[in-house]
């Protein structure tokens, strides 16, 4: 696809975060089966349902913008997914799985945000007000899940996970 301007630029990424939406949609129920605390499954099964809409979200705005709803390979969530991957391969106490997988979680949101935060600014300046309606409810989302998990760990997970470490 050539990008002759902001338009191919954002239909491109927009192609791209489906298919990382989709990466994760897949990746979340592993997630929640390797965690213990019935909070942190709790914000992971919430977020998955949340992953489904945004999915919707984003080939809404593929058909606004009169393209295929068809994605491209995002190769950062597959990096960022396959690290989690690893973590959860590790021999760890339950305590510190669940601490490992929210630090797994936030590397997403964040990515997440960066991109949901690149689309609002593209559809905003190209003046594509329900794109970016749309996108920004993603973004909100996005950000309100990266929220979520940080008060879980301060509050529960890394304290407990803590609580295992040598003295």
């Amino acid at each position: 696809m050539q990008m002759e301007n902001l338009q191919d630029l954002m239909k491109s990424d927009l192609k791209d975060v489906l298919h990382a939406e989709n990466q994760i949609v897949k990746a979340l129920p592993k997630m929640i089966k390797k965690a213990s605390h019935p909070e942190l499954q709790e914000a992971l099964q919430e977020h998955l349902e949340e992953t489904k809409e945004q999915v919707n979200r984003v080939e809404q705005v593929m058909e606004l913008l009169g393209m295929p709803v068809r994605a491209k390979t995002c190769k950062a969530m597959q990096g960022i997914l396959e690290e989690g991957k690893e973590v959860m391969g590790e021999d760890a106490d339950d305590d510190v799985m669940d601490a490992a997988l929210i630090g797994a979680a936030q590397k997403v949101e964040h990515y997440e945000i960066a991109t949901y935060g690149t689309l609002c600014t593209y559809a905003e300046l190209l003046g594509l007000e329900e794109a970016k309606r749309l996108l920004g409810q993603n973004l909100e989302e996005e950000k309100n899940a990266d929220q979520k998990l940080t008060d879980l760990a301060e509050a529960v997970i890394n304290l407990e996970a803590a609580d295992h470490t040598e003295q």
